[in-house]
């Protein structure tokens, strides 16, 4: 069929007499593209205006038995009809004839590529329906949720939480009885750990609590009339209430969502015509043997996953958990993760996985499925975006097809190189079948594998002949150099380290950090993690590494001996704090951690050296029960048995909940200048997290990082 030849057409747009105002919108985008492809502006009519000429009917005309989210387009007597079983759907269907058979493509919100045609033509027999199976399709990306029309354009929705009252989206106990108002005055409404009350959880067995969170939630639903969902579920930790009460539960379902989901049915029954969302998270994770009321939507949550392999083979505990939940309830709504939270922009290699994890939720009856991809700009954050999206709307689509037609449309000449930099860094992932690829890691785990020197250099190779390849393509240019940020910052973090000779802090590293805070910033990237840590932060953070690193250090490289035990982290080797590999900003970073404890440690300078100051650097990840120490003494010595204090240096940035998340601070020390051989350094812990942080009640952290004597 020819819809258009040489400039004439001899068809007409028809949307219905009953068209809503969706429907014509729907038949209005047609007419826009059609005339963008060909110049050539289809008239767009209802149906008491036709002509004789041919049609393109947007919307039911057939008046066929459409579900409501099902697509048809079809061909009938050299007529077009582009329908759907609700103005969503019809939407959804124009958008699919457009690039199924017109060849456009949406790669980003301003990035389209729409043909240039003289004529238009279609195949003559058109039969094609498609009714997906993910109902609610959300990719956690702000390309959809600043531009409504994008979104529309990869039918995923352009909210985060479409329905959902918007104070209680998630982890919303502390919404409803804060800690601020109701702690002090009535602990008992609140989690019991060991022998004391922590605002952490709610006490689910208090009727109290219940009847207080009931008005809470009628008072939610009555201020937002229209939304129809709202999420009854823990905060964000894992210290759920141990009294007689909630435990007793707990062992009779044999998981912590008994209490959970007995709380939660119990909220339901008061408005049976509302939706009352909650978690199967972290610990309430695993089914327990109470069904879900029909209005209770389980929101179940892959968050310890390991992204190396598919859910089905490397977390078999959650495999097991979806089918679980799905024989006590059809209502299930997935909340997968897709990035690295803890470093947005790192290389993180998990594309193979996207798609049968997506098959799996869809074979288990997953009708609602949100990817938390990082909202902010994340490793090449537009095609992560665009594949989500198509493989939401068709799980069973070729990955490859949309990775090879992504990367050759949105990056021109480039693209072949950015596809070779895709495939060779999952080749090398499934060369280490052992690797954890976590959410929460840390580029410097993969050193030894899909990030090792010799292969960094290849990736560099390969941005660099990218960028050559579009050198005379400004705009196509600063996508390439944002797409190699994941690379750049993998070097950073490798030279931080001083992985090797090629891999090591110089002169020139300063040039590498301002150049990525450059593109960065041209690129509107602002955030290095989940924990608000900016791209200004990383950079100044880094430049003063940089200034400490390049400075002469008598410690470097000697003996250190610790007085208290560290724990799981840099392999706890104590040559971590002379060993001239600086840390980053997640601890799995180089950093020397110490739980519950002190840091206590000494240096032996091997013989008597002048030393004039001393500096230690120290993380904080407070979300992360990673806190600066109190205070940082520096002792000194001339034979390793007597200790004379050299000065102690208090924090500066005592914790509080307005603390930054994620900070370093270092403790400098100036002295008279002395002859000393050993220096010992006693950081004072915390201890434990305070009774207002969501850890409180458990150890704190300490992590400490590079020594400098001078």
């Amino acid at each position: 069929m020819t819809l258009v030849c040489n400039a004439n057409t001899n068809y007409e747009i028809v949307f219905l007499g009953n068209a809503t105002k969706h429907e014509y919108q729907s038949a209005e985008t047609l007419q826009k593209y059609i005339q963008k492809i060909s110049n050539v502006k289809l008239d767009l009519v209802d149906e008491s205006s036709q002509t004789k000429k041919h049609k393109i009917y947007v919307g039911n005309v057939l008046n066929e038995k459409l579900k409501k989210h099902q697509i048809k387009i079809k061909t009938d007597n050299n007529h077009l009809i582009i329908s759907g079983g609700s103005d969503e759907a019809t939407r959804n269907a124009v958008y699919e004839f457009l690039e199924l058979y017109l060849g456009c493509k949406w790669y980003a919100p301003n990035v389209e590529d729409v043909p240039s045609l003289k004529s238009i033509k279609i195949p003559l027999n058109i039969d094609y329906t498609h009714n997906p199976e993910i109902k609610t399709r959300t990719v956690h990306s702000r390309l959809f949720y600043e531009d409504i029309n994008f979104a529309n354009k990869h039918k995923v929705t352009y909210k985060s939480f479409p329905f959902y009252v918007p104070k209680a989206r998630v982890h919303t106990f502390h919404v409803f009885i804060p800690e601020e108002k109701f702690y002090k005055s009535n602990p008992e409404y609140f989690a019991l750990r060991g022998n004391k009350r922590l605002p952490t959880q709610l006490c689910l067995t208090n009727k109290t609590v219940l009847e207080i969170v009931k008005d809470s939630v009628r008072s939610l639903f009555e201020n937002n009339p229209e939304t129809s969902v709202l999420s009854v579920s823990s905060n964000d930790n894992t210290q759920y209430c141990t009294c007689n009460d909630c435990k007793k539960i707990d062992e009779e379902e044999d998981s912590h969502a008994g209490t959970m989901i007995r709380f939660v049915n119990e909220v339901a029954k008061s408005f049976p015509d509302k939706t009352i969302s909650t978690l199967a998270y972290q610990y309430t994770r695993k089914p327990c043997k109470t069904k879900p009321l029909k209005n209770v939507l389980i929101t179940l949550c892959s968050i310890e996953c390991n992204r190396s392999a598919p859910i089905t083979e490397k977390c078999t505990a959650f495999a097991d958990d979806i089918k679980g939940w799905r024989a006590l309830t059809d209502n299930i709504r997935i909340w997968d993760y897709t990035t690295q939270f803890t470093n947005f922009l790192a290389p993180f290699p998990n594309f193979n996985t996207l798609q049968p994890n997506i098959q799996f939720f869809r074979d288990h009856n997953t009708k609602w499925v949100f990817e938390q991809h990082s909202s902010n700009p994340s490793e090449l954050f537009e095609l992560r975006s665009y594949l989500m999206a198509k493989l939401l709307w068709n799980p069973d689509a070729n990955v490859d097809e949309i990775i090879t037609e992504f990367t050759n449309g949105y990056y021109h000449e480039a693209g072949s190189y950015v596809k070779s930099y895709i495939d060779k860094i999952h080749e090398e992932l499934k060369k280490h079948p052992d690797f954890f690829l976590f959410l929460y890691g840390d580029p410097s785990q993969a050193f030894n594998s899909y990030l090792s020197p010799d292969l960094l250099k290849h990736y560099v190779k390969l941005f660099d002949d990218a960028e050559k390849a579009v050198a005379n393509k400004p705009e196509v240019l600063k996508r390439v150099k944002v797409a190699r940020l994941s690379i750049d910052y993998a070097v950073l973090e490798a030279c931080r380290k001083s992985i090797s000779n090629d891999f090591t802090i110089t002169k020139n590293t300063k040039t590498l950090v301002e150049n990525f805070m450059s593109v960065c910033k041209e690129a509107n990237i602002t955030l290095m993690n989940e924990m608000r840590f900016t791209v200004k932060d990383y950079g100044n953070a880094y430049l003063k590494s940089i200034q400490m690193a390049l400075q002469p250090n008598i410690a470097s490289g000697k003996k250190v001996t610790l007085l208290t035990k560290p724990k799981k982290y840099a392999g706890e080797n104590p040559q971590t704090l002379t060993d001239g590999a600086l840390g980053g900003s997640n601890f799995y970073s180089n950093w020397l951690g110490f739980e519950g404890n002190h840091l206590e440690a000494v240096i032996d300078l091997e013989a008597k050296k002048d030393v004039k100051s001393i500096s230690t650097a120290f993380l904080q990840v407070t979300n992360h029960i990673v806190f600066f120490p109190k205070q940082v003494t520096y002792y000194g010595s001339v034979d390793g048995k007597s200790y004379l204090k050299l000065g102690t240096i208090t924090n500066q940035h005592p914790l509080s909940k307005t603390s930054k998340i994620n900070d370093i601070q270092y403790f400098n020390l100036s002295i008279k200048t002395s002859q000393l051989r050993f220096i010992k350094i006693k950081a004072e812990n915390l201890k434990e997290a305070p009774y207002w942080h969501h850890a409180a009640g458990l150890p704190s952290w300490v992590f400490a990082d590079e020594v400098i004597i001078n």
